[in-house]
């Protein structure tokens, strides 16, 4: 009997605890909630909780609320309307900038990938007697030129040592014919002598 007493006054000092932690809960909240501070939220909460309500005559519910409130409470809303607005503008502008400045990135970004476009087609390509022409082609023509030239070269070289063989071989036919010509000179001045000789035994045997 006494514990059941004594649980029955627990379960009652529990419930009396919990009921004037909550209403603590509730003054500390409309002490919070002020026409001074805080979100327009907070600000139609604490005119709904601060107002009276009563019934009409046709029984109708009415909140009964201060005009200062709604004064306040309307000057503040126009406040941040105006505030809203203004971020509103700023956010705008900002955008704004952003827009031209993304804009002027793209030109400047178009230009460079020009420039770049140039650069990649003045490397790719070469000038060749005063004409635009692509590495591939550049290459192929003086390579071309080199092989023409080449081949030139070597048919001089060849045309040279033939010729000088040649040079070589009328060379060696003139030695000849100069050695065969002496030879016969000679021999034609030793006959002529001896003619001589014979023509003079003649005339001395002659004149004896």
């Amino acid at each position: 009997m006494k514990s059941l007493t004594k649980v029955a006054v627990i379960l009652i000092v529990t419930l009396n605890l919990q009921t004037l932690s909550a209403q603590t809960q509730q003054d500390d909240t409309d002490e919070q909630l002020s026409l001074d501070g805080g979100t327009i939220d907070s600000q139609f909460e604490y005119v709904f909780r601060k107002s009276g309500n009563f019934k009409g005559t046709n029984g109708q519910p009415y909140e009964a609320v201060k005009q200062a409130w709604l004064l306040k409470l309307k000057a503040n809303v126009l406040d941040s309307l105006k505030t809203t607005y203004k971020n509103l503008d700023d956010s705008e502008a900002t955008v704004a900038n952003q827009v031209k400045e993304i804009e002027s990135l793209k030109e400047r970004l178009n230009n460079t990938q020009t420039t770049l476009d140039q650069t990649n087609e003045e490397k790719n390509n070469m000038a060749l007697l005063g004409m635009q022409t692509s590495k591939t082609n550049y290459n192929v023509i003086m390579w071309t030129i080199i092989a023409v030239l080449t081949t030139f070269l070597l048919l001089f070289v060849y045309k040279f040592k033939n010729s000088n063989s040649l040079t070589k071989e009328a060379k060696l036919k003139l030695e000849e014919v100069e050695s065969e010509f002496e030879e016969h000179r000679r021999n034609a001045l030793e006959r002529e002598q001896k003619v001589r000789r014979q023509l003079q035994d003649e005339i001395n045997k002659n004149k004896a």
